[in-house]
């Protein structure tokens, strides 16, 4: 991540390459979302937990002729981010776009079952989780890591739009910001809370030239949900059914199927006189009561 003083100065004084930052940027949205951004020729910052993740990224972009650095960090954590910062203002000189995918859920946070049972008032098993026996260190986790893990980078780097008067910040909201999906009380929660910080956000930074959205992307598979919603046979598990059943287009989406959206909410041409708003990518979930 060092930087000669020599190519320092070259990114300060050269083009007007926009630089972008993306959070959570090992992750299957998050990368897909930072090496689009490197295609097009941006400035590309990677922010994660694991760097090893964030370094794989770094080459895809470097390998198409982009520029990235990967800086491990939790964007739950402000003295992490302010760190980030001062490495990102030395070695690019601004930060026009900030894209807060960090988060996600843990396990422990989730129920095993849709609804209240008598035994989870006794059962102590770890495989079997209901609301009353949830460990309120994991449902803490996940409120924490989303919410504070969009608050901060948006103080810390909005900051830095508002000294430019410019900018965009696209925060990531779910299908739980509409309605409370079975099993996810703490992400349910947390992720309607984004939509509500989201529109709060925009308003106050309007003066500012700064633009705030937010995408909600609908089921796309990753490593983790894979195991949830898919069997070893490439087939549906029963939750994974539920869900294309729910979904008119009958299948999960593709990360690319997110840049395009994305890619609107940043251009502003495009998208120059929209603010504070919450975009569902979903295959139409939000649009199937299920009756």
């Amino acid at each position: 991540m060092k930087r000669t003083d020599k190519k320092q100065t070259e990114y300060k004084m050269g083009s007007n390459k926009k630089t972008a930052i993306v959070t959570g940027a090992g992750g299957t949205l998050g990368s897909a979302i930072a090496l689009d951004f490197g295609r097009k020729g941006m400035n590309v910052v990677l922010i994660g937990r694991t760097v090893e993740k964030l370094q794989v990224v770094e080459k895809q972009i470097k390998e198409i002729g982009g520029e990235a650095i990967s800086i491990a960090a939790s964007a739950s954590n402000l003295e992490e981010m302010e760190t980030a910062r001062n490495t990102i203002m030395e070695v690019f000189g601004s930060c026009d776009i900030l894209i807060n995918a960090a988060g996600g859920n843990q396990i422990e946070a989730v129920t095993t079952v849709n609804e209240f049972q008598e035994n989870e008032l006794e059962n102590d098993n770890s495989d079997f989780r209901g609301f009353f026996n949830l460990k309120m260190d994991k449902f803490r986790s996940v409120i924490e890591d989303n919410s504070l893990g969009t608050v901060i980078p948006s103080q810390v780097f909005g900051k830095e739009m508002a000294k430019n008067k410019k900018g965009s910040i696209i925060n990531f909201a779910s299908m739980t910001s509409y309605r409370p999906l079975s099993r996810v009380p703490a992400y349910a929660m947390v992720k309607a809370g984004i939509a509500n910080f989201t529109q709060w956000l925009a308003a106050y930074l309007a003066p500012a030239n700064i633009r705030v959205n937010a995408v909600a992307p609908g089921f796309f598979l990753n490593d983790r949900s894979k195991k949830r919603l898919m069997t070893p046979d490439g087939g549906y598990s029963p939750r994974g059914q539920k869900i294309i059943d729910h979904t008119p287009m009958k299948r999960f989406g593709e990360a690319e199927e997110l840049l395009g959206c994305v890619n609107w909410l940043i251009d502003d041409k495009a998208s120059g006189f929209v603010t504070g708003i919450t975009v569902p990518v979903d295959g139409g979930f939000l649009s199937d009561a299920g009756v």
